[in-house]
């Protein structure tokens, strides 16, 4: 059961082949009155966007691209873990996990494997190279999906413990966001004796109703101007925590509708753009979608809303004080005071670049901004 076993992603043509048909296939809904994104995904540019998914996309070239880093699964609590695992050639590197969001999965990190492991190609201080391991979370890609409803963050940090130990990494660092936010700090609960740093690109320090009675006048009115871009956007955690499997019969029917779903997202976590695409790349975002689509875990990646991220249901990412926090987007003053509450804080930079996929938008900006909180650290 600790076996670890070599992967290759080896989607049939069948599965292809019946995708494209679906998109060729597609009934298209008329377009709401308003302007722009005021009502969804607008149908002529979904429409754009699926046509080019059936006729132009490679999904092999894709695939190809993926496979060209070594892929691994082994069973963990009875469920089966699919990772990325790319060892360094410099000597002393500095083991690695990233942890992925949703929706997104281990795609999130392609553009920044590279750097990371062979920074020397990559025209970068050879000295600091990271072993870089990408679990896909339970219930995304290739990793098996919970079985019952227990699985939470805390838990899922528990099994990545046990995938490093796997692995022989005795000491090593942690980076996420969106979801892997949620996932790292609790590695370092679980492990703190193994964990040399947290490295999270937001999601910290971040306001509740509970702060609010201890607020200046000056918090208060930044607590205002945070709720305008908090409360923004569809809300996943309401739909997907009411009714995850009524969405997800829909979403691992049709790929428009998976499509849809997606980009929306997408579009609302890159408020600076005017389209998601401006600044991530459209096949990049489209082998996220694809991956969804082929391996049918638009439902049972959900789970993290319908059990909650936190236990005892939805909340911001827990504090700790167990190892130096470094984060790759800072925030208010409000924040930094209330990360500082419950955080090591030893890196808060303010202006780096990039929305909320930030490996995927800024790769290189996310690269030095690990490289420089980790290179404290070793």
């Amino acid at each position: 059961m600790n076996s670890i076993r070599p992967f290759r992603i080896d989607i049939a043509q069948a599965e292809i082949d019946d995708l494209t048909d679906r998109l060729s296939r597609a009934r298209w809904a008329a377009q709401l009155p308003g302007e722009g994104w005021d009502r969804g995904v607008p149908t002529a540019y979904l429409r754009e966007v699926a046509q080019y998914w059936a006729n132009e996309f490679d999904w092999r070239a894709q695939e190809a691209a993926l496979n060209a880093f070594p892929q691994f699964l082994t069973e963990i609590d009875g469920l089966d873990v699919h990772f990325v695992h790319v060892r360094s050639a410099e000597p002393n590197a500095v083991p690695l996990l990233l942890t992925h969001g949703w929706p997104n999965s281990f795609v999130e990190f392609t553009r920044v494997i590279g750097p990371l492991t062979d920074p020397r190609a990559h025209g970068l201080d050879p000295a600091l190279a990271f072993h870089v391991v990408i679990p896909s979370v339970p219930g995304f890609a290739f990793s098996a999906a919970p079985t019952d409803t227990g699985m939470t963050t805390a838990r899922v940090a528990r099994m990545w413990a046990t995938l490093m130990e796997r692995l022989g990494y005795d000491r090593y660092g942690t980076q996420g966001g969106d979801l892997g936010a949620y996932i790292a700090p609790e590695l370092a609960v679980a492990a703190p004796e193994h964990v040399i740093g947290v490295h999270l690109d937001g999601g910290i320090g971040m306001p509740s109703e509970d702060d609010v009675p201890a607020m200046s006048a000056e918090d208060q009115a930044q607590w205002a101007e945070m709720q305008q871009w908090m409360t923004g956007g569809t809300d996943h955690h309401a739909l997907l925590k009411a009714a995850p499997q009524t969405f997800a019969l829909g979403w691992n029917d049709s790929p428009v509708a998976l499509l849809a779903w997606i980009l929306q997202k997408f579009q609302e976590f890159t408020p600076m753009a005017e389209v998601a695409e401006d600044v991530i790349d459209r096949d990049h975002i489209l082998t996220n979608v694809a991956l969804y689509w082929f391996t049918q875990t638009a439902g049972s990646s959900s789970w993290p809303m319908y059990n909650g991220l936190r236990e005892g249901g939805f909340g911001w990412p827990i504090g700790q004080n167990l190892v130096p926090t470094g984060v790759y987007g800072g925030g208010s003053p409000l924040m930094r005071k209330l990360a500082e509450r419950d955080n090591k804080i030893t890196h808060w930079p303010e202006e780096n670049p990039g929305n909320h996929f930030v490996a995927m938008e800024e790769p290189a900006a996310h690269v030095a901004d690990i490289r420089t909180f980790f290179a404290t650290l070793r």
